[in-house]
């Protein structure tokens, strides 16, 4: 089963309320929260405000994907702000570290997540996918929405989902970057079942379409 994951970075920050709604109505699954640091990623963006806020006007899957240096500092403040899955990237700090994250999100109930960057290989996932319930793949450089789908990416993310069949069956495998109604079905081609989709979502004239088509890859 395909899920599309609306990133709100693109939604419309002073109506937040009412699309989170419409991403309910329009049959999304999850709510994909980018939160940036300025070190990390060259760009700033919500906090732990925003994440308990979502939760309070939406029954949806809370996916927070922290885009932050050494994430081991604040993965369990986001765990009690209202995450589901809580990403964390595998750049961000050292493996030692990235494993205790993922220990202590787990411990909180909170479904550990790892992610990886278009310059990242594909076995850089190796060392946490026993950890793990989510996989992230970049297919932009992570700090800012818009961007170009890079479709290079598409053997990495095969090559995980080849990971994810022999070792870690029920695991699931997101895409993030460029992600719109035509490149989503190369994402679930190789291996994707979940989609998040920032400009083409919330630019979208009939955003239940939109979900419609994408799930339909599915």
């Amino acid at each position: 089963m395909v899920k599309v994951s609306p990133s709100i970075l693109s939604a419309d920050f002073a109506n937040m309320e009412r699309d989170l709604q419409m991403l309910k109505d329009s049959g999304a699954e999850y709510i994909h929260i980018d939160i940036m640091d300025g070190h990390f990623v060259p760009n700033l963006s919500m906090g732990f405000p925003m994440v308990s806020a979502s939760k309070r006007v939406s029954d949806l899957v809370c996916d927070v994907h922290l885009m932050i240096d050494t994430p081991i500092r604040y993965v369990e403040r986001f765990c009690d702000a209202g995450a589901d899955i809580l990403t964390i990237h595998v750049e961000a700090d050292t493996e030692e570290n990235t494993k205790k994250a993922l220990d202590m999100i787990r411990a909180k109930g909170v479904k550990p997540a790892i992610c990886v960057k278009p310059k990242t290989p594909a076995e850089a996932v190796l060392p946490f996918i026993d950890q793990v319930d989510l996989i992230l793949v970049m297919t932009v450089e992570p700090g800012f929405g818009g961007q170009s789908f890079m479709a290079d990416m598409m053997p990495k993310l095969k090559k995980i989902s080849e990971y994810i069949r022999e070792r870690r069956p029920g695991c699931e495998l997101e895409v993030d970057g460029g992600v719109n109604a035509e490149t989503a079905k190369t994402c679930v081609e190789n291996g994707a079942n979940v989609l998040v989709a920032g400009s083409a979502y919330f630019k979208a004239a009939d955003k239940t379409e939109f979900v419609n088509t994408v799930k339909s890859y599915g």
